[in-house]
């Protein structure tokens, strides 16, 4: 790892970023173990696509909700204190799944996953802009993509637990099975599957708690812009000024909603797709899940060829890029009506590996001592996650065809919308970066 990314003032911040990382890798484990738990609730609870998919609304929701009072708590105290709330509130969401199990209901879970992930919005306006700080604004994106690398890696092991630990541990019988059920063999079942299910979530409970408590012993240095300066009132009215953040929030927005539609519908998709091919609902799953896990190596290996491809292609020209080739998976996606739609569906999450980071990095150019409030800003755009997946999940439950293609492959305009507006953000930023002269009302 390069040190000098990470020095400022004559000061090192490898031990301090190699903690906040853990953070990084700790929130795309939660993440990236949801897409599959999505399936899996819509089975336990016999519950169509739309229902399961709420989910995905209590989990972003929780990151919108929680944005701005994070970035008011740091700016009064510090990133530190930040991270160590977040993960603690991560710790008490995790621990929730043992009484919704106990319940047995399905809304007490969702109530679980949004104080989980309060915790998560918490860490993520920590981490972010703290990662951001440990460093000159020349390197703030290659040292955010390279956080940002570590994410995947959580990601994986996320999805890996949920297809051993989970899925291949719930029943095997099929969701039209589980609907012919008498009400007391279905309770049974219910209670099975939904006692796999919380295990990994008591898990994380314990290793957040273990990282809270590293962090808290370990002397972090202090940085210049965790000093109190403005108001959340006066920040906003100088960054919504700024038209290259506003439209940073926006296609932060949007790439959101894309990754998490995404990463959701695989399994469905890919469930659909192979039981066309005569597999049956419980192997279908499982292979659907590998190749959720392909499309995460893929993402994962990509993030780490961007982030060296950063150093001499400009950040908003290799946004816009790699949008355009999402787009183009994407209409694969829609128009393949067998297997191939699934590889193209790989394809999109090695377009995605440098997009979150990188929006980030651009949208925060030219906020100067804004920048705890602009990336609550940014974290808010999370929202786009609980938007755009309801959105697919309702055209699929639709149940229609049109020129011969299914509602499950229709479903996928809703992110190639989404790819289509980070394509304008990402040559919109490189214009206004490297081609407008300075003085310019638009230069950043």
């Amino acid at each position: 790892m390069k040190t000098d990314i990470l020095t400022k003032n004559n000061t090192s911040y490898l031990v301090p970023f190699i903690l906040i990382t853990s953070c990084f890798a700790l929130w795309g484990f939660a993440n990236d173990m949801t897409g599959p738990i999505v399936k899996a609730f819509s089975k336990i609870f016999r519950m169509s696509v739309t229902e399961g998919a709420l989910v995905q609304v209590a989990f972003y929701l929780g990151y919108f909700a929680m944005a701005f009072p994070a970035a008011k708590f740091i700016q009064r105290f510090s990133f530190k204190s930040g991270v160590l709330v977040g993960l603690a509130l991560f710790a008490i969401g995790s621990f929730l799944f043992f009484p919704a199990k106990l319940l047995g209901y399905y809304y007490p879970f969702l109530l679980a996953y949004f104080i989980l992930t309060c915790g998560l919005s918490f860490l993520e306006t920590s981490c972010n802009p703290y990662i951001y700080c440990m460093g000159s604004e020349d390197t703030a994106t290659q040292r955010l993509n390279l956080a940002q690398a570590f994410n995947p890696i959580g990601a994986l092991l996320g999805m890996y637990i949920a297809m051993e630990s989970v899925q291949g541990r719930m029943s095997p019988l099929s969701t039209e099975q589980r609907a012919n059920l008498a009400d007391a063999q279905f309770n049974i079942l219910k209670d099975h599957d939904l006692g796999m299910l919380i295990g990994p979530y008591l898990g994380l409970c314990a290793v957040s708690v273990l990282l809270l408590i590293l962090i808290r012993i370990y002397r972090m240095p202090k940085i210049s812009s965790e000093k109190p300066t403005k108001g959340l009132k006066e920040s906003m009215a100088e960054l919504v000024r700024i038209k290259n953040y506003r439209e940073g929030v926006l296609a932060q927005f949007f790439y959101v909603g894309a990754q998490v539609s995404c990463w959701t519908f695989i399994i469905q998709h890919g469930t659909h797709i192979f039981m066309l091919e005569g597999m049956d609902e419980k192997y279908a799953e499982m292979l659907s899940q590998k190749y959720n896990m392909l499309a995460m190596v893929f993402f994962t290996v990509n993030r780490f060829v961007c982030t060296w491809f950063l150093k001499y292609v400009p950040a908003g020209q290799l946004l816009s890029v790699l949008a355009i080739m999402a787009i183009a998976f994407t209409a694969g996606v829609i128009v393949f009506p067998d297997r191939n739609s699934i590889y193209c569906l790989v394809g999109i999450s090695a377009c995605m590996s440098l997009m979150f980071p990188t929006i980030y990095g651009i949208a925060l150019r030219g906020v100067g001592d804004n920048v705890k409030y602009a990336g609550a800003g940014l974290i808010m755009a999370i929202l786009g996650g609980s938007v755009f997946p309801p959105l697919q999940a309702i055209i699929i439950d639709l149940d229609f065809s049109l020129l011969g293609l299914s509602s499950y492959n229709l479903s996928f305009i809703v992110p190639l919308a989404c790819f289509v507006v980070i394509t304008a953000y990402g040559h919109r930023a490189y214009v206004r970066h490297y081609i407008l002269k300075p003085g310019h009302k638009d230069f950043v």
